[in-house]
């Protein structure tokens, strides 16, 4: 199968999978709105894990894009930190957004599904570790990490349940708080 054909599948999942829940979206309601065969796509992904594990691939790298891009647009190194908040501000505007994708798929799937709840975990440990390197940058005491990864994290589960975004802006408004008073302004 050619690249961009598994792109298709995988965006297509991912869609399907983000808007309906992984528990309710099937291998043929996959290969319809991707137009491709049952078979293309079962020799591609052998399995729906398989698919579930290339979309929260995909999803992984659309979130440490969408987090660099906007820190990096900043030169400060504690504004950076609340720079992670701006892009939450951002995605919770999006008329698509319907929580975070790899808390979505360990609600469904954790339990039952170790290899979900890994990669999951994985996610989540390398965002932990992109928020310590920031904090490390500002100056900042290591416990700060764990504090504003949680914030992130709580206003993520926030805003999808809510239906707004004023979680990004209240988390941010927190994470400036602990800031100033890690960095003794």
């Amino acid at each position: 199968m050619n690249e961009e054909t598994r792109t298709r599948i995988v965006e297509t999942a991912d869609a399907l999978f983000y808007s309906r829940g992984f528990g309710q979206v099937g291998m043929d309601a996959v290969r319809d709105a991707a137009g491709v065969s049952l078979r293309a796509l079962y020799k591609e992904f052998p399995s729906k894990d398989e698919l579930i594990a290339a979309v929260l691939a995909g999803r992984h790298e659309m979130w440490t894009k969408g987090v660099e891009a906007k820190v990096d647009s900043i030169a400060d190194p504690a504004a950076r930190l609340l720079a992670v908040y701006d892009f939450l501000s951002d995605w919770f505007a999006d008329p698509h957004f319907r929580g975070c994708g790899f808390i979505n798929a360990f609600g469904e799937l954790g339990s039952a599904n170790p290899r979900v709840a890994e990669i999951v975990r994985e996610h989540k440990a390398d965002f932990q570790c992109y928020v310590a390197r920031l904090v490390a940058e500002a100056g900042a005491p290591d416990s700060l990490a764990p504090q504003l990864a949680i914030l992130a994290e709580g206003a993520q589960t926030t805003a999808a349940i809510a239906g707004t975004t004023d979680a990004a802006a209240q988390a941010r408004a927190a994470a400036e708080i602990l800031i100033n008073a890690a960095l003794g302004r």
